[in-house]
């Protein structure tokens, strides 16, 4: 049920936070995968940014010392991806190969003859995708 009560204070989601074995590390891997700039890479603690919000949210990469690669398809006692990236991109295949050039590797199990789950370089899946 949507709440149109104008009482009700604006919230926007405006980023997304990944744990990350290396902020720096996973930053530069989004940041050529996207085209989108590092705007800040401090120890611990890295961030791309979109030029614009149109683009598409923040994404934040924190460092967590104790990070364990998730695992994808959920299994009995593995660490689970809780959430993940999808991406839209114009050609399925070039995506790819741009993807595997920015540093991720492509995942083994793939559900969906149309989308690519992708592997980031600390594991975190994302799924390339046509809107179709």
């Amino acid at each position: 049920m949507v709440d149109d009560d104008d009482a009700r204070p604006r919230l926007r989601v405006t980023s997304v936070t990944l744990a990350a074995s290396d902020a720096g590390r996973l930053a530069a891997c989004y940041a050529r995968l996207l085209g989108t700039p590092v705007t800040t890479d401090e120890p611990g603690w890295a961030q791309v940014r979109p030029p614009s919000p149109d683009l598409g949210p923040v994404l934040s990469f924190e460092h967590d010392r104790c990070f364990t690669p998730p695992t994808w398809p959920s299994s009995p006692g593995g660490q689970s991806a809780t959430a993940h990236l999808d991406v839209v991109v114009d050609d399925l295949d070039a995506a790819v190969a741009w993807a595997l050039e920015a540093g991720a590797v492509l995942d083994p199990f793939q559900p969906q003859p149309d989308v690519r789950v992708m592997r980031d370089p600390d594991g975190h899946p994302f799924c390339l995708f046509t809107e179709g």
